[in-house]
């Protein structure tokens, strides 16, 4: 029997009204597991492949021909607007079938909520967040609730393997198994995954059954991309390619006839002077089509949609901007989600990463990116966006840097942000390379989360029985009984846990105000935010409340503070012309060495990129002129003048400041001091006695007879605080955790090798 008549008549007939010639490879594949095994499921392929189909095809045909007696299916994504998506895609296919769906966050009302608890069958949506949220308050409930629970789907896993929020989800759905006795399927699906298996091991943590990998592999790229490059402060008010084709085939993709040209100056645009070259670039390359305009952080867009509108308003355009990021209102949020969904209505989306996953967003022309993305995996999901009703994916990234000064320093003058584009590009082209995910081996701050978590849903516990319920979640299985005891000392000591008269443990005073926030059931670090109003329209929050008077930018628009009324923490605001100027963060997370050793190579070699427009083609030549003219690319550490070297390690983040810390360990045999860093691009420092030779020498031969010792580049005194409940961890845990987890020693000794053998051949 085929996978298409394996499915309910229901599902049947919703394929064929579809007009659909044939199922997807994908779609067969997870059939046959799901269908055929008892198997865990990871699903990967390309985005708008299939992949929600193809879990639920099966799991909805199981469901309606036995229906089970509670809630049958759990769907856990990272982001309400993926619930929101998937909800209503679900609620249009299940139509006829009689299978209920829940969805369940913080933006839904009660009444639906109150709905799902009174009858809970079918499917439920929700987030981690919420699911702590019940395993804590409604334990009492959950055999209720999930006692038939055949099915969870785990949306978007590329996001979760490792991290805190993923194992969170991994903890609550063994908790869940151990109070239902039983262990429901589980599914992942994912577009970008970079190694299956670390990602099945994850996905299979705490449950008996084995885990099958479906997915289909890419055979062919076909990309429409362009990159171009702007100076900020340019004399000439246009640097770009006037009249030429912004995008530029790539992969195996034939070149279109009709690629889109830069629109002409409108009448209305006469003696007309630019703002900014980079934003006038992406306003002419939106003009007139449907698009997204990604940026690396919520200030980046917030500056971007304002400038977007400020050009809009000069030239006499009508504006069609709209912005998406997690500090707006939820009304904010699905005004722009809904009119990104509509084909009729061609606006400009400007968002974060709360768009970059796979809620469908319709026909987008065209997706514009500010810099470079941090990961091959975030330029594949951005990338997907678009294209997805045959038509290759269409991106144009967009760089801007300061003019340099004659005086810059060599660091100071290679556009990094151009360098790692072409080479997270490159990388996926010619090895189809996605970053593998790092699993954390000691998460003390989810762990004293789910310590309370456990208390307050399951009351007195003895340490022993605590220590038997906890320690067994797969997330801690690298946490020995030693290091739980010493949290469990500290969180008594401090008042979060109390020990009763009969040696048991509850949750204590600290622990009880903690836990009574809505904001205790996400591991993901939050702020005291400030709601802000414009009349009754909520506009979204902001940390830091202005005095009255004071202009700060959300929204894409510029509010004055009326009125501020820190007790509820509600700040009142009119709508002011302008923009605000913002500040830009460095650093937007971890990035893979893989992805360094391409940028170094984009500079040796001579290859000519094809997606590359004319300034970004000069901006490249100027950097590899001056990477060859200084033998930056031939020995890694250069003398910049007087006791001023700078080291160029081409290492990821981890290797980087495992690197940077072993320096700055023995260094004192060199006098080196006034270390600065940029990423993990470049390091520069001054030192006083020797050269670059003697100290890479000297480094290399200690680091290849001694080892790099993780514990000597942590200082006793040092306290690395970077997950949301690390204030209150023991800070001899911290340090282990930083060791573990934020070190990498094996490639920061064999670079020390190679620059040595570099220096060696001078």
């Amino acid at each position: 029997m085929s996978a298409f008549e394996k499915y309910s008549p229901f599902i049947r007939d919703y394929i064929y009204s579809r007009n659909w010639d044939s199922l997807r490879e994908v779609q067969i594949g997870a059939a046959e597991v799901l269908f055929g095994t008892e198997n865990n499921l990871l699903l990967t392929s390309s985005t708008a492949s299939g992949k929600t189909e193809a879990a639920f095809f099966p799991i909805i045909s199981r469901l309606y021909d036995d229906p089970p007696q509670t809630f049958g299916a759990l769907y856990i994504a990272p982001l309400k607007s993926l619930i929101n998506d998937q909800f209503s895609r679900l609620d249009e296919l299940l139509d006829m079938s009689g299978i209920p769906v829940f969805h369940w966050h913080g933006d839904v009302a009660m009444s639906h909520k109150n709905k799902a608890l009174r009858d809970p069958k079918g499917i439920l949506q929700i987030t981690p967040e919420s699911l702590e949220s019940m395993l804590m308050n409604r334990n009492n409930d959950i055999v209720r609730l999930f006692g038939d629970l055949r099915y969870v789907v785990l949306d978007e896993i590329h996001t979760l393997t490792g991290t805190d929020r993923g194992n969170q989800i991994i903890c609550q759905l063994c908790r869940i198994s151990r109070l239902i006795g039983r262990d429901p399927v589980r599914v992942g699906l994912s577009a970008t995954i970079g190694d299956t298996d670390i990602a099945a091991k994850w996905l299979g943590a705490g449950s008996e059954r084995g885990v099958s990998v479906v997915g289909m592999k890419e055979t062919r790229t076909s990309w429409r991309l362009g990159m171009e490059h702007f100076y900020i402060q340019s004399d000439s008010p246009d640097q770009s390619e006037s009249g030429n084709k912004y995008l530029t085939a790539v992969g195996e993709a034939t070149p279109g006839e009709n690629e889109p040209a830069r629109p002409e100056a409108s009448d209305n645009s006469v003696g007309y002077t630019p703002l900014d070259p980079g934003f006038e670039y992406i306003y002419d390359c939106t003009a007139d089509k449907k698009c997204l305009v990604f940026s690396n952080s919520r200030e980046e867009t917030e500056y971007l949609t304002a400038t977007l509108r400020q050009i809009a308003d000069r030239r006499g355009d009508p504006d069609v901007f709209l912005i998406h990021h997690g500090n707006l209102s939820a009304s904010l949020r699905e005004e722009a989600e809904m009119k990104l969904k509509d084909d009729g209505l061609r606006t400009v989306t400007c968002a974060t990463v709360t768009l970059e996953l796979g809620i469908d967003i319709g026909r987008l022309e065209r997706i514009v990116q500010l810099d470079a993305p941090t990961t091959v995996s975030s330029l594949l999901q951005r990338l997907g966006r678009s294209g997805r009703r045959g038509t290759p994916p269409e991106m144009m990234m967009v760089f801007r840097e300061e003019n340099p000064l004659p005086n810059t320093p060599l660091p100071q003058l290679m556009p990094w942000g151009l360098l790692r584009a072409i080479a997270i590009v490159q990388l996926y082209l010619e090895e189809r390379f996605i970053e593998p995910p790092n699993v954390k081996k000691l998460p003390f701050s989810l762990l004293f989360q789910q310590t309370l978590s456990t208390l307050a849903a399951s009351g007195e516990l003895t340490a022993k029985r605590l220590a038997e319920k906890v320690l067994s979640l797969p997330p801690f299985a690298g946490v020995t009984k030693e290091e739980y005891r010493t949290l469990l000392l500290s969180m008594i000591k401090n008042d979060f846990i109390e020990m009763t008269e009969e040696k048991g443990l509850i949750v204590g005073l600290k622990g009880e105000r903690l836990i009574n926030s809505f904001k205790f059931y996400a591991v993901f670090k939050d702020s005291e935010d400030y709601t802000v109003r414009a009349g009754s329209d909520e506009i979204g929050t902001i940390t830091t409340p202005p005095p009255v008077g004071d202009r700060f930018a959300l929204a894409g628009r510029v509010w004055e503070v009326e009125e501020l009324d820190v007790a509820r923490k509600l700040i009142y605001v009119k709508e002011v012309k302008g923009k605000m100027e913002i500040s830009w963060p460095g650093d937007y997370g971890e990035i893979h060495t893989r992805i360094l050793e391409r940028m170094k190579q984009v500079l040796e070699e001579d290859t000519v990129y094809p997606y590359l427009k004319k300034n970004a083609r000069k901006r490249l030549d100027v950097a590899r002129r001056v990477a060859r003219n200084t033998g930056m690319l031939k020995k890694s550490i250069v003398h910049l003048g007087g006791y001023t070297w700078c080291l160029f390690p081409w290492l990821g983040t981890r290797s980087f400041r495992t690197l940077r810390k072993f320096i700055a360990k023995n260094g004192a045999k060199f006098r080196i001091s006034g270390m600065e860093y940029e990423g993990c691009c470049y390091m520069t420092f001054k030192m006083e006695r020797g050269d670059g030779r003697e100290l890479i020498s000297y480094l290399s031969k200690k680091a290849s007879t001694e080892g790099i010792d993780k514990s000597a580049l942590v200082a006793p005194s040092e306290c690395p605080v970077f997950e949301k409940y690390d204030d209150f961890i023991p800070s001899e845990l911290l340090r282990d955790a930083y060791m573990a987890d934020r070190l990498r020693t094996d490639e920061a000794v064999k670079r020390l090798a190679e620059i040595a053998w570099e220096l060696g051949k001078q």
